[in-house]
């Protein structure tokens, strides 16, 4: 049995869920569906949200309303039996009740993550409702039934186990699973997610616990390109990534895959295949344990970085200094992407500058320190073990022209990372590309 997860762009009009129908009954083997949201549903449910949370009943209702209105629309668009037009109607109806209800009681976080959940419930629903119409034998799992994280918010890969074990055995004999991203339940029975990008997660998560024969991710380009396509000239398409060096990359700003995605597939020994709903003929890109030596791979860039830079002659070599320096960033849930040390001082990299000022200011109590805002790390991914004598020499070769702030190599034996300005970004993605693929 196969995985196949599909994101919110190619679910998201009638005309993308036929063709969704249409590539995962072609094999004619059993499969399980993983859906999000339609494309702007899962926004416009977190705005309702907002809405309910500033107590302004009158907004949640009219972005409700124009949801409604729209998925309406698209009843009459994608079914064209009677039967099936009512009953998604009637389904959808009762769904924005159940949203309105929300607007009457006390709102908070738990209220929140229920009506986050809807916009995979609804996707779901009119997806399984077209199978079954067009004679598909079909059948809609609920994902709350077996996805749950544990105390630490991490999945209850045993809980999932057992308990998609139990759902698959009570639904024999279906060609077609269909099951929601993104949603699951917590260790204390609420309704819960897996976060943003959560359905790629949900995917990997449901192939290892079967196991699958192979994940596809479906999303609207062919496979992970070996730069930025939207930035670089003349991308190319990666045929084979190692699941190390798939890591880097989704980590380091390629939006194509979550960066959890891989982790439970590369724990399963299951490849994870990335496709193209636009292009379904296309390669792709397969991800697995295979390591091709001696070859580098992609570049990528994570953006709205900042460095850190604490000096202190008198600390640094006292034991205990580093230990003090990253006990501030825990306290603050921040985690550091990039470090660089020396005789007198250390320089770190964060992503998120919610609590920038409150560290700086606790930070000065060992030393003097300096920020970098509007930075950008740009990283190098593929067999860099250090015995590949000149593949580092290739990668800095190509930004001699260009101001690095720092340089992270030997962490890893996927990755050279460089910290620039973002100023420079463009520049160097391009001279990357020309020197190391060309």
């Amino acid at each position: 049995m196969k995985v196949l997860k599909f994101g919110g762009t190619s679910v998201g009009s009638p005309e993308r869920m036929k063709s969704v129908a249409s590539l995962i009954t072609e094999s004619g083997e059993p499969t399980i569906v993983v859906l999000s949201a339609m494309s702007g549903t899962t926004n416009s449910l977190v705005e309702i949200s907002n809405y309910l949370y500033k107590k302004n009943p009158e907004g949640a209702n009219e972005v409700i309303n124009n949801l409604e209105r729209k998925y309406l629309g698209h009843v009459a668009e994608l079914y064209s039996t009677d039967e099936y037009k009512e009953k998604t109607r009637a389904f959808l109806l009762d769904e924005f009740n159940y949203l309105r209800s929300f607007t009457k009681d006390l709102f908070t976080s738990f209220e929140e993550k229920a009506i986050v959940a809807q916009g995979e419930i609804i996707s779901t629903n009119m997806v399984v409702n077209y199978l079954q119409e067009t004679g598909t034998k079909a059948v809609l799992l609920n994902a709350l039934d077996f996805m749950r994280t544990d105390k630490n918010g991490e999945p209850d890969t045993q809980y999932i186990r057992e308990k998609l074990g139990e759902v698959m055995k009570n639904n024999p004999d279906y060609q077609i699973y269909i099951v929601q991203g993104f949603i699951c339940r917590n260790a204390y029975g609420e309704v819960d997610n897996l976060q943003r990008g959560g359905s790629d997660y949900t995917a990997s998560l449901i192939g290892a616990a079967l196991p699958a024969e192979e994940i596809q991710i479906w999303t609207d380009i062919d496979g992970m390109h070996n730069n930025d396509p939207r930035i670089v000239d003349h991308t190319d398409a990666i045929r084979q990534l190692n699941f190390e060096e798939a890591a880097e990359l989704a980590y380091f700003g390629a939006k194509i895959l979550h960066p959890t995605c891989v982790q439970p597939a590369k724990y399963a020994g299951i490849p994870v295949r990335l496709k193209n709903t636009m292009d379904p003929r296309a390669d792709g890109t397969i991800i697995d344990n295979v390591l091709v030596r001696g070859k580098i791979k992609a570049v990528a860039a994570k953006d709205n970085i900042v460095a850190i830079k604490i000096k202190s002659s008198r600390m640094l070599l006292a034991t205990g200094f580093l230990r003090k320096v990253f006990e501030i960033f825990e306290s603050y849930q921040t985690p550091i992407d990039m470090i660089a040390t020396s005789e007198v001082g250390v320089s770190m990299s964060i992503d998120n500058a919610t609590h920038l000022t409150e560290i700086v200011d606790e930070l000065k109590k060992y030393g003097t320190v300096t920020v970098d805002s509007d930075m950008c790390i740009i990283c190098v991914v593929g067999d860099l073990d250090w015995s590949n004598l000149g593949f580092e020499t290739w990668a800095t070769d190509a930004l001699k022209d260009i101001p690095v702030r720092m340089i992270s190599y030997g962490g890893s034996n996927y990755n050279i990372s460089f910290l620039i300005k973002a100023s420079d970004k463009k520049r160097a993605l391009q001279n990357l590309s020309d020197t190391l693929f060309k």
